[in-house]
């Protein structure tokens, strides 16, 4: 009854809000590493972004090499395990015998809890995340989760295994396990399964479970991560899903609180969402349910690739022309930086942390992921609405600039700076005081710069991924030191004279001069810290793609 993700929540639980392993690698070895299967290894690693980590490796054994061999890549394994006398800066124990069914609250897969903890102090619990919502996502008189709980126990609207995490092939044979011969009811919870890939769900509907599943009402899906990032299985206005997915994040199930349709999710592992299901929707660890799990050998059929997916390693052919349909577009041209920086604050976030959800929301903006353009739309539009004009704005300013026209604002403000306009850049900014939590997507940085971005200001990066996309899409990773006032709002300005030549020396400490909107000027210091050389050149070029452009030349 209890699962990876049991055991991963369990993890994140302990060690995010300490930043306990934030930037580090984690490496999982120890004797209860034998005892889980592969898809158990990948179902807990597949969560550990979420403790702020910066990667993750497991210790290999014969389970590793059976699974590489089934995969047709055998002769690819390398044993890997720590060598005596490794030295590690934190050791982590997890007592797997000890971990319980889990539940994630909104709006963090930190916000953990054993479904036992949560059965008993249920209201208090409820409370705090109907605080939460007022307080993180400014929605106020949002529905309360306390409706959901009647004299039955705690009733959810959906229940949804899917993804990197939950589409898993143990996942859900195991969930078959569960739901077999049983039912989810007529009523109004549901049951969707999406497989991991298509060879997981052919193995699933040749042994079966794919029909038992079916059999109890929950419906099979193709294989698509839509309701991870909020794309697919939208819950209804005030409705509650549980999800074996990787995050449940403010808005990442699809609701639209600005709009007034408002939804959550809470983290659950695949095996108590069965449990959950066979209960018509009662939360309901598996540990209470009587079943006995068969463990089935998974069979990886090569063929359903080898007859659909084109594979030109090896024998290309250059002489065949992409089709490039009108919504796939090249990405506007990004200038090196200049000796100067002029930024207007476009948007100022006062929350403790600000996710990459935030900065660009999942969902719906999938249709426009090879659009940059557009995507950009979509910047900051579930936080900050105003944020996409204001630096559209401050964009169409540069561009004149560039065009040798000083427009009068601008030419004001560079009159207020004693500076030069062949020799300042300028361009909008978005201060945070952590930005960054959560995916690796690198279009929370490129779609700020897509829309003439430059520049973050914040006292702390959430995430080390976070602020190298920042740095690869040329914009500058400014630290202020804790206990700094920043009481600055939108519309404010910020000058960095010589900023190009101090990246270039590798200086970290960056004076800089605030010009506010009603005439004030401070002075500001900013830092940008341990920045490599490679990383220096990136910024000093532009970004990444202007890094390589000019070498490749």
């Amino acid at each position: 009854g209890v699962g990876p993700q049991d055991v991963a929540l369990a993890l994140i639980g302990a060690t995010f809000q300490q930043g306990v392993v934030k930037n580090a690698v984690m490496e999982f070895f120890g004797p209860g590493v034998a005892s889980l299967s592969m898809d158990y290894r990948a179902g807990i690693d597949v969560m550990t972004t979420e403790t702020a980590c910066l990667s993750s490796v497991w210790a290999t054994d014969g389970l590793t090499k059976a699974a590489l061999t089934a995969l047709g890549r055998g002769d690819q394994f390398q044993p890997l395990a720590p060598v005596d006398g490794a030295y590690y800066d934190n050791v982590v124990t997890v007592e797997l015998d000890k971990v319980e069914p889990m539940i994630a609250l909104p709006f963090h897969p930190s916000n953990a809890y054993t479904i036992r903890e949560f059965k008993a102090n249920m209201t208090g619990l409820l409370r705090q995340v109907d605080q939460d919502a007022a307080e993180q996502l400014g929605v106020k008189n949002a529905p309360s989760l306390l409706s959901k709980v009647s004299g039955n126990g705690f009733q959810v609207d959906q229940g949804v295994i899917a993804g990197c995490a939950g589409g898993l092939f143990d996942n859900i044979t195991e969930a078959a396990d569960i739901l077999r011969g049983g039912s989810c009811g007529d009523g109004y919870f549901t049951l969707d399964v999406y497989p991991t890939s298509v060879p997981v769900s052919l193995e699933l509907t040749k042994i079966g479970a794919a029909a038992d599943l079916l059999k109890s009402g929950a419906v099979i899906k193709p294989s698509f991560c839509g309701p991870c990032f909020g794309a697919g299985d939208v819950p209804a206005h005030n409705g509650l899903s549980l999800r074996h997915t990787t995050r449940n994040f403010p808005n990442r199930e699809g609701s639209k609180p600005g709009e007034g349709q408002f939804a959550a999710v809470c983290l659950m592992d695949a095996r108590s969402i069965a449990a959950t299901a066979l209960n018509g929707g009662r939360i309901t660890p598996a540990t209470e349910i009587e079943y006995e799990p068969v463990r089935r050998p998974y069979h990886f059929d090569r063929g359903v690739y080898e007859k659909r997916v084109y594979s030109g390693f090896g024998h290309p052919r250059p002489g065949e022309e992409l089709i490039l349909g009108p919504n796939i577009t090249d990405w506007p041209k990004m200038r090196p930086l200049a000796e100067n920086l002029l930024v207007e604050l476009a948007a100022v976030l006062r929350d403790s942390v600000t996710t990459t959800d935030e900065l660009i929301p999942s969902g719906e903006t999938s249709s426009y992921r090879s659009n940059p353009l557009r995507l950009a739309e979509f910047t900051l539009s579930r936080r900050e609405p105003e944020y996409v004009g204001r630096a559209k704005a401050s964009a169409e300013l540069e561009e004149k600039r560039l065009a040798g026209e000083v427009p009068a604002k601008l030419r004001a403000l560079l009159d207020r700076c004693g500076a030069k306009a062949e020799e300042t850049q300028f361009g909008s900014c978005v201060f945070a005081n952590k930005p960054g939590d959560g995916s690796a997507r690198e279009q929370a940085a490129s779609c700020q710069k897509v829309l003439g971005g430059f520049a973050n200001i914040c006292y702390a990066f959430a995430t080390k991924r976070y602020r190298s996309n920042c740095i690869n899409w040329g914009i500058l990773p400014f630290t202020l030191d804790e206990g700094t006032e920043f009481p600055y709002e939108a519309g404010d300005c910020v000058f960095v004279p010589n900023i190009r030549t101090a990246i270039a020396e590798g200086r970290e400490e960056i004076p800089a001069r605030v010009l506010r909107a009603d005439g004030g000027e401070e002075e500001l210091l900013l830092h940008v810290r341990g920045l490599t050389a490679e990383e220096r050149e990136i910024i000093l070029d532009g970004c990444l793609m202007n890094y390589y452009a000019n070498r490749a030349e």
